[in-house]
């Protein structure tokens, strides 16, 4: 069986290396060693969010794994076959859950028949997109691509002590459509959601008056703020305190534009929600049609698809530059990028179109 060697040291030498690498393992069968895991983090080696995404992809492919333990900075994975059904995975800490669905939902993809998931950790954290950008961005754009997946959060879980759970489903694909949503897209929709647990209501109340008045002083008026204040006799209320906020620009052509920011102790409502808006703002202004956190999350997917792909990105990051050398080293899929580091940036992909074998 070929065997890929992927140094987890390159370009942003973080999570990310690990999610993508064993997402593509898994989907071509093909076993896989990374070493120097998450050598530019401290503390470096894995975490735990790390081992339990490795641990859920590899439990969805019955795969076999050596080294998964906190702080190891190599590991061995061997996947087997792609299963379907439904499964539970826990995080144990407050680690964040939509970056364990980053590494399985490509999986899940090329499955026999519908994969049902229920994780248990943190919904939403700092460095990590919040359940909220999953369902309401990432997955509409896959849907574009074929893929449909829904997610519901039973219960919110912020820092420390997490507990948060969700419960998802995908649908399997016999491949992938290209993407191609090039274009600048007219502003259909502004909304968002200012949410808090076993906080005072005028919490999230002040970080949605905030982000309405900036957003309008920038010429965005007509703003659809939902409050969700949950206290603790609500069963999808946290174990710990905690707020933030989340902003959506839907675009025509079905695409979506997010921002987000969360709250922390000693930083302001008003301050939360003055990060969310401007970086909409600012996103919505360089005319993308793709935002930056968006553009590293799909570059598995068009390096997976059949066909040519094209997006333009409101900032091209190392995350994405990471992705895009992972995807072709593994595949062998073929990308033209346009544009600097840091700065708006067109990306074109020659997909491999891998086709589910079961379907």
């Amino acid at each position: 069986m070929e065997e890929i060697v992927i140094d987890g040291s390159i370009l942003e030498g973080g999570g990310q290396i690990l999610r993508v690498s064993t997402a593509l393992s898994a989907v071509t069968g093909k076993s896989l060693k990374i070493f120097n895991i998450r050598a530019k983090r401290s503390p470096s080696g894995l975490r735990m969010q790390h081992i339990t995404a490795i641990r859920a992809v590899a439990t969805l492919v019955d795969g076999k794994v050596e080294g998964l333990n906190v702080g190891s900075k190599e590991i061995l994975f061997k996947p087997t076959k792609i299963k379907s059904g439904k499964f539970r995975f826990d995080v144990g800490t407050a680690g964040s859950i939509t970056l364990v669905l980053q590494a399985l939902t490509p999986v899940t993809a090329y499955a026999p028949d519908e994969v049902f998931v229920e994780i248990k950790g943190g919904t939403n954290n700092q460095w990590a997109p919040p359940v909220e950008y999953f369902e309401n961005i990432f997955l509409p754009v896959l849907k574009l691509m074929g893929f449909e997946g829904s997610i519901s959060i039973l219960r919110r879980g912020f820092y420390p002590k997490g507990g948060g759970i969700i419960r998802a489903r995908f649908n399997p694909v016999a491949y992938l459509r290209p993407l191609n949503i090039d274009k600048v897209s007219n502003i259909l929709r502004l909304w968002g959601l200012a949410y808090s647990c076993r906080l005072p209501n005028h919490i999230p109340e002040r970080m949605a008056k905030t982000a309405k008045k900036i957003l309008a002083d920038a010429g965005y008026g007509d703003v659809d703020i939902k409050i969700d204040s949950i206290q603790k006799d609500n069963p999808r209320c946290s174990l710990d305190p905690g707020c933030g906020i989340i902003l959506i620009a839907e675009l025509e052509g079905d695409l979506r534009i997010g921002a987000d920011s969360l709250g922390e102790i000693g930083k302001p409502a008003e301050k939360v929600a003055e990060e969310a808006a401007l970086s909409l703002i600012q996103q919505l202004e360089a005319k993308a049609s793709v935002d930056y956190h968006l553009a590293d999350q799909l570059i598995v997917w068009i390096s997976l698809a059949k066909g040519t792909s094209k997006f333009y990105t409101s900032k091209l990051t190392l995350h994405t530059l990471t992705s895009i050398e992972i995807c072709k080293q593994i595949l062998g899929s073929k990308f033209t990028v346009e544009g600097e580091l840091n700065k708006p940036a067109r990306i074109i992909c020659e997909g491999i179109g891998w086709e589910n074998k079961f379907l």
